[in-house]
């Protein structure tokens, strides 16, 4: 491997968490995830060595990484699907942790990509200066958002 191939794989090792769980509150079975995944690693890769390390690497992957299933999320909209039932659900997990978490990702499933983007960074602690940078909007209006989507979800049904 050269350096860069280098560099990027450590990269990818030190946030693969990061990646995965943007890709996990984009999408609706394992094999969607593992789809974005992939994709967004592709889209990393094609902006590496461009990376001019500007602002935080961490920054730069959420940003590609929420870019890339925004824009997923999108062209599937365009398309139409046929959905295949294979009489399994990866998702499925019986203890009340796993039923929470996932109550909550079909609540924020339910928002548009730009407040579930909001939401994630901010369930993954990032500060609301960071969440600003990564998605392009100055941090009062962060804060603003922050404080509507959370209201948004609170007054959600569990459907």
């Amino acid at each position: 491997m050269n350096p860069q191939e280098t560099d990027f794989a450590q990269m990818v090792r030190e946030h693969k968490s990061t990646i995965y769980t943007v890709c996990y509150m984009f999408s609706k079975d394992q094999d969607e995830v593992n789809d974005l995944f992939q994709e967004v690693l592709i889209n990393l890769w094609k902006g590496f060595s461009t990376f001019e390390g500007r602002s935080d690497v961490r920054t730069w992957i959420y940003r590609i990484s929420l870019n890339t299933c925004i824009s997923q999320e999108r062209k599937k909209k365009k398309a139409r699907s046929v959905p295949l039932s294979m009489n399994i659900n990866l998702f499925e997990d019986r203890d009340e942790d796993s039923r929470q978490v996932e109550m909550l990702r079909k609540r924020i499933n339910k928002l548009g990509a730009f407040d579930r983007a909001i939401i994630l960074l901010w369930l993954e602690n990032m500060s609301y200066e960071e969440i600003g940078q990564v998605v392009g909007i100055s941090t009062k209006n962060v804060s603003v958002r922050l404080f509507r989507i959370k209201e948004q979800l609170k007054n959600m049904s569990n459907d």
